[in-house]
């Protein structure tokens, strides 16, 4: 009985010495960290849908436009 008794104190020391280290450990990345990353990502991914957006919409598609009607156009 006193080996046993010995046994699961040693492993309950160890245990909570493992649940102490690791509550002190400071190497992992915070959640704020992670939160800016996907925002940053967020952000720039607006950015340029909203360039591709007013690029197309001003520049490509009006000429897009009218090389589609000067091509179907036979009278001229």
């Amino acid at each position: 009985m006193k080996k046993f008794v010995s046994k699961v104190s040693n492993k309950l020391t160890t245990k909570a010495l493992e649940a102490q280290a690791l509550l002190r450990r400071k190497d992992g990345e915070n959640f704020v960290d992670t939160a800016i990353k996907i925002l940053m990502a967020v952000v720039i991914g607006a950015l340029v849908l909203a360039g591709l957006y007013a690029l197309f919409g001003e520049t490509v598609l009006p000429t897009l436009k009218q090389r589609i009607v000067d091509m179907f156009n036979y009278g001229g």
